[in-house]
């Protein structure tokens, strides 16, 4: 090796960003592989001294009293006269091998080896690097493109930004700078994977989080985000601290701050949505700029019924449902708009299914049917699908009514089911009746057309046998004419 190794080590120390120890290590795992193509299978321990700047080899031998093993073991006598005075039986005494007797089969072996260990060392150290960076905004430089998937030289690796993470419509050439989320991190056997998205929430956030210092501190809080990437978004902010607008401080002034997040991507609308813990009145603000008149929540089932006025509709749902589907993934229900008009026409048919039931509906004083709607009861087969228990809490209704009312529901619920059926067995009867009669029609039609058939071909067949006389009278014929 050369003499000057502590210069190298520390060099490519340096180069590679990894510690000294690392490059030693590798060195002394080389020449222990080297030397061991070398000399066989001796016992060898290979130490790297910084004094000198060269890995030395050492053979290892246990003294004994009589030689079994030449490769491993030494006799007592020899031991004393060659390496040490003092030796003694069972001990292990080293001799220090020359290094330039390797051959050139060896020296490659040491050269690809210590390549190899330094490789390893360098992917696990960027892995360590970029492992708790997850969630984090990171540059780099579009190094190229494979399969529509981005490569982005971030400095010491590259990294990878898959089709699906990128926005639509966004286009990067060769030696453009861009910006992407850290989604994943995976230690590969090529080495450290890392996946980039500019699609991810998490990119609005950090992104907002550069923009605006009062996000970056703590002071105003990002609850959430939603977004159809390269179209939309919606935020939830709050401010820890009342004197702090959160909606102005990712604003900014005059836009400013929104602006530029807006720019980086593409185009993208923004929605900042005031948080509230009230999930009715958040969901409320989330659907905006449609005007919400009135919401049912059912929280067992963590949905939400959004009815707003007849001309508000449009704008709630959105441009293909984008605004509602937006709002119910920022505030994490799911949610039904509809219109007023159409809750109210099922208003009407749900009371006249309810008073349809015997017992209920009797006279126009009677509200049974409207305490029921009221409670989330909307046909015969709702009653009947929850306990007769149920009923019993309803004010209005009472332990005397309740008993009956269930009854009579389930009467008329088998009553409706039975009816199905027979509706069902109905038109399978009718859909099997008309399947043969379509299949006997075009039986007959084969059978017709088969004979017509036989005829035509018939007189084809006597119309190719005619006696050839005839040809000669019309010959004949042709020749009296022309005379005349």
């Amino acid at each position: 090796m050369q003499s000057d190794l502590n210069r190298v080590i520390e060099q490519v120390s340096k180069e590679k960003g990894m510690d000294r120890s690392v490059i030693v290590e590798a060195l002394e795992s080389a020449m222990l592989s080297a030397a061991r193509r070398t000399f066989g299978q001796k016992q060898i321990e290979a130490k790297f001294n910084e004094e000198i700047g060269e890995v030395e080899l050492f053979e290892i031998k246990t003294v004994v009293g009589m030689v079994t093993d030449a490769e491993t073991e030494i006799e007592v006598e020899d031991a004393q006269e060659t390496l040490d005075p003092e030796a003694q039986i069972g001990d292990e005494l080293l001799s220090k091998l020359p290094a330039a007797s390797f051959g050139r089969i060896a020296a490659q072996v040491a050269k690809q080896s210590v390549i190899q260990k330094v490789r390893e060392a360098e992917r696990e150290l960027i892995y360590n690097e970029f492992k708790n960076r997850k969630g984090e905004l990171f540059s780099g430089i579009v190094q190229r493109v494979e399969r529509r998937n981005i490569i982005v030289n971030l400095g010491r690796t590259d990294a990878i930004l898959p089709e699906k993470e990128q926005i639509p419509w966004e286009r990067y050439r060769q030696g453009d700078r861009i910006r992407a989320y850290i989604l994943d991190v995976d230690l590969a056997q090529k080495g450290p994977q890392i996946v980039l998205s500019r699609t991810h929430p998490g990119f609005l956030i950090k992104l907002f989080e550069q923009e605006a210092p009062e996000v970056y501190e703590g002071i105003v809080e990002i609850k959430g985000a939603a977004r159809e990437p390269g179209t939309r978004a919606k935020i939830g902010v709050a401010s820890t601290d009342p004197d702090v607008d959160p909606v102005g401080a990712c604003v900014g002034m005059k836009g400013t701050r929104v602006q530029a997040v807006v720019q980086e991507l593409r185009g993208e609308r923004i929605d900042i949505v005031p948080w509230t813990p009230d999930p009715a009145e958040y969901v409320c603000r989330a659907i905006l700029p449609a005007k919400v008149a009135k919401i049912i929540m059912d929280e067992d089932e963590n949905t939400m019924e959004v009815i707003v006025p007849d001309d508000q509709l449009s704008l709630a749902i959105g441009k293909k449902g984008q605004n509602v589907r937006l709002a119910s993934r920022l505030a994490n229900w799911k949610l039904d708009v509809r219109s007023e008009s159409e809750v109210e026409l099922e208003h009407v048919q749900v009371l006249e299914a309810l008073n349809a039931i015997p017992g209920i509906g009797e006279s126009n004083a009677d509200l049974t049917a409207e305490l029921l709607y009221q409670q989330g009861f909307k046909s015969a087969q709702d009653i009947t699908g929850a306990d007769a228990e149920a009923l019993l809490d309803i004010e209005g209704i009472g332990p005397d009514r309740a008993p009956a009312i269930w009854a009579a529901a389930k009467a008329q619920a088998e009553q409706i089911a039975a009816e199905q059926i027979a509706a069902e067995q109905a038109a399978a009867e009718q859909a099997a009746a008309e399947q043969i009669a379509a299949e006997q029609a075009a039986e007959l039609g084969e059978q017709s057309v088969a004979a017509v058939d036989t005829p035509a071909a018939s007189m084809q067949e006597e119309s190719a046998e005619a006696p050839v006389g005839g040809g000669d009278r019309a010959e004949t014929a042709g020749r009296t004419t022309e005379d005349v």
